[in-house]
């Protein structure tokens, strides 16, 4: 692959070697979506989990589209935590 660019590497390459940030998931009437969080109670939509069909094609749930989560009518949904195996 070949990139032509006017810009430094340094800033092109910046944050490649890094994974994304915490996501979070967020469910809403009969919806499941995760959300990477921008501020407190607002976030970016990364994908749809579970959702009814109809629900791909409206612009306000397309991935990169800004949803308040942490209010009314939100569930938000954390990771369980991991259990250590019992020894033996």
């Amino acid at each position: 692959m070949t990139l032509y660019t006017c810009m430094p590497l340094e800033l092109v390459l910046d944050g490649m070697h890094e994974g994304p940030g915490p996501l979070v998931e967020v469910g809403r009437e009969g919806l499941t979506m995760l959300v990477a969080p921008t501020a407190p109670g607002v976030g970016r939509i990364v994908r749809l989990l579970v959702a009814p069909l109809e629900y791909y094609l409206k612009p306000e749930y397309a991935p990169g589209s800004i949803v308040l989560y942490g209010g009314a009518g939100l569930e938000e949904k954390t990771a369980p935590p991991q259990l250590e195996p019992p020894l033996m």
